[in-house]
């Protein structure tokens, strides 16, 4: 019955916890063909937590409360956190959807720093890095705001939405920005998926 009641439970959990991708204005079919696309990742208007803090108020709480537990492990968590955008956020962000879409013979990858006649900007509005207790656990969340643009002239061309984007692996996982990161490799895998159609 606790097996159940738990099976119940975590359902429940994945329901409350679904990701929300809306296009709020135009299509990628633009792209058909384009081998390329650059991506930016913008993380200047970023807010943490159900507190909405900013980064600059995050990173000193974050490091006081690990402190608090263990002498000197805040200021090594800070190390981890400064690099995760670079070494692992964007990095599982572009992969999934360059994999994602190579699994549909679709030949458009995207690339940072990239010579393209298109840009897409990952503005990242929302992260809750979620949390592990081993029995009970709640993934990370993340929202961003995904804009393609013409590169020169900075128009935009496809307006999407993506709020909520679930971060959560098989198994235990103790690390926050592990788990951020799986958030952002299901917003690139949901948005190339939702591409596919206008680029076949």
């Amino acid at each position: 019955m606790k097996k159940l009641f738990f099976l119940v439970l975590i359902a429940v959990s994945t329901l409350a916890m679904a990701q929300k991708f809306k296009i709020k204005s135009g299509d990628t079919k633009f792209l058909k063909g384009t081998e390329t696309v650059n991506v930016v990742f913008d993380y200047a208007n970023m807010k943490l937590l159900k507190e909405n803090y900013t980064e600059a108020e995050y990173i000193p709480r974050r490091i006081e409360e690990l402190n608090k537990k263990t002498e000197g492990s805040g200021e090594i968590w800070k190390k981890q956190w400064e690099r995760s955008k670079e070494e692992l956020w964007n990095p599982k962000f572009i992969t999934i959807f360059n994999k994602t879409l190579s699994k549909e013979n679709i030949n458009t990858k995207l690339k940072e720093n990239a010579q393209s006649p298109y840009t897409l900007i990952v503005k990242v509005k929302w992260v809750y890095p979620g949390w592990d207790a081993g029995i009970m656990k709640q993934p990370a969340k993340v929202t961003t705001e995904l804009t393609f643009v013409e590169t020169a002239s900075k128009k935009v061309l496809c307006e999407i939405e993506s709020v909520d984007a679930p971060g959560d692996q098989w198994g235990s996982n103790f690390n926050n920005e592990t788990r951020v990161g799986e958030g952002f490799a299901k917003t690139g895998k949901t948005l190339a998926q939702r591409m596919e159609r206008d680029l076949k």
